[in-house]
């Protein structure tokens, strides 16, 4: 994974709805990128309602909050309305963040990621990475290692 404290890539996305993402357009703002294998999976499932149940606490610290994965943008839309997630989902079909920010992926003949974390702080640069979460303690993790968008500044 990226080291703490280098600037994070500002690679183009699409969200689930079509959309234009770049990190960049978020500096001054806490970001959490979250990979995750793939869409409506058990794991991934756990791990995107617990980041779903604790969202307003982000929120409330300012934090904005992206799941990644290699899945398309109809999945990612499907996924998002069946558990309704308020966060939006990245497209990275061709794994250019990924890629960007060293996440693993699970096999070299399974490209989809590893649960891992990526925490931006506002000026640009890596705060935490957080490779291997557990999806159903991911939130939490997540929420204890940037308690306040203060600390990223």
């Amino acid at each position: 994974m990226i080291e703490e404290g280098m600037p994070a890539p500002d690679v183009e996305l699409m969200t689930d709805e079509g959309e234009r993402f770049k990190l960049s357009s978020l500096r001054g703002k806490p970001v959490v990128l979250y990979f995750y294998p793939r869409d409506d999976t058990p794991g991934c499932t756990v791990q995107a309602c617990g980041v779903r149940d604790a969202y307003d606490s982000f929120r409330e610290r300012g934090i904005e909050v992206f799941g990644v994965s290699v899945d398309d943008a109809d999945s990612h839309q499907a996924f998002r309305e069946k558990y309704d997630l308020p966060f939006p989902l990245l497209v990275d079909h061709d794994r250019a963040l990924g890629t960007a920010l060293d996440i693993d992926l699970i096999a070299p003949d399974k490209p989809f990621y590893k649960r891992s974390t990526v925490v931006i702080a506002p000026d640009g640069t890596v705060a935490r990475s957080l490779p291997d979460v557990d999806p159903s303690t991911h939130a939490e993790l997540v929420l204890d290692a940037v308690p306040t968008a203060a600390t990223l500044e």
